[in-house]
């Protein structure tokens, strides 16, 4: 039960961050980020969906992709605070891809390379490829908006004072995924701080932005405390299954 709990705290991450990319969809600041965006949100949706499936075979309990997307309420929600907070502007939208994805993407080839699991093995070789492109597209929006004009690096600047104190959470094992850990399936969380600093420094030094150091952190999503917007975008991603439960299209 505790590597489905933990497998689902990864789906909840990527489904969650891919939807509040999603709603960029026709308000991108141009055409070409207009078909970008919801290409990385697909990917994120696309990993989402077969970590599902994944868990709900671990479960044994019938449920599916489906089921645990779209039945499930706020407090059962496992994933981390950094990805649900809003879009608020450009800046703020790309600074959480560019620290969500610095993340994972080191935490997918440790997956690659050490899982016991081989639906996750086959889950890291895409996802990885993937999260390469978003440090990639996101860092250099970052380095655009920070070394950019007056307005562009206060922006950024205010993305990084909101965003880099949900951070910490990303390193930190809850109960299922250090019994995961414990059992070979996933890496352990920790290991993933000094890839995730060199590429946040690298992309910082070039976009003229200081790194954080120490300061408030803010936690919980692991144990189902969310702010009150993931309420909100579960309310409106789930209205339709829930309004015409067991429909096929």
């Amino acid at each position: 039960m505790a590597v489905f709990e933990a497998v689902l705290e990864l789906a909840d991450d990527h489904l969650v961050l891919g939807h509040r990319i999603s709603e960029w969809c026709g308000h991108a600041p141009m055409l070409e980020e207009d078909l970008a965006m919801p290409n990385m949100a697909l990917d994120l949706i696309g990993t989402a969906r077969t970590l599902y499936a994944h868990a709900g075979a671990l479960e044994g309990q019938g449920r599916g992709e489906d089921e645990l997307a779209y039945l499930r309420g706020e407090r059962e929600y496992r994933n981390c605070l950094l990805v649900e907070r809003p879009n608020e502007d450009f800046a703020h939208t790309m600074l959480r891809s560019l620290y969500f994805a610095a993340f994972m993407r080191p935490y997918w080839l440790a997956v690659l390379a050490q899982s016991v699991d081989e639906v996750l093995r086959g889950v890291a070789g895409k996802a990885e490829k993937e999260m390469a492109y978003h440090i990639r597209h996101a860092g250099e929006w970052v380095v655009r908006l920070g070394d950019g004009t007056e307005e562009s690096a206060a922006r950024m600047l205010a993305a990084v004072e909101a965003l880099h104190l949900y951070t910490e959470e990303l390193f930190e094992s809850s109960a299922v995924a250090a019994v995961a850990e414990a059992d070979g399936v996933l890496p352990p969380r920790a290991q993933m701080r000094a890839p995730w600093q060199a590429v946040i420094a690298e992309v910082f030094e070039q976009a003229l932005l200081a790194v954080p150091q120490g300061g408030p952190v803010l936690r919980g999503g692991r144990q189902g405390l969310h702010g009150e917007g993931l309420g909100h975008m579960l309310a409106e991603m789930q209205v339709l299954h829930r309004a015409h439960p067991g429909a096929r299209w």
